[in-house]
């Protein structure tokens, strides 16, 4: 069976954290920018973190965990460890 490949158009547009947290580009920055004022350029010129119902979405484009603005550190599951595994093997 063939592997899940990533979806290449939200790579290109996309950064992910060491947390999760994504970083993307705001939109209506790139061009007819002379009747928006310098106040909304300047605040268009940062790079914005995603909303957590988007960040749900593009996980299932990307196949793997992220995590929105809003949304707490421990929101990741992680992986347990192989010490947390054979604990939890022998506790079973």
């Amino acid at each position: 069976m063939s592997k899940n490949k990533p979806h290449k158009g939200v790579l290109k547009r996309i950064r992910v954290s060491k947390t999760g947290k994504v970083r993307h580009r705001s939109a209506y920055h790139k061009h007819l920018s002379s009747h928006k004022s310098g106040k909304r350029l300047r605040q268009l010129r940062k790079d914005r973190m995603l909303v957590s119902s988007e960040a749900k979405r593009f996980e299932k484009l990307l196949f793997r965990r992220l995590r929105g603005r809003n949304q707490p550190r421990a929101a990741l599951r992680r992986s347990p460890s192989p010490e947390q595994r054979r604990a939890a093997k022998a506790e079973s």
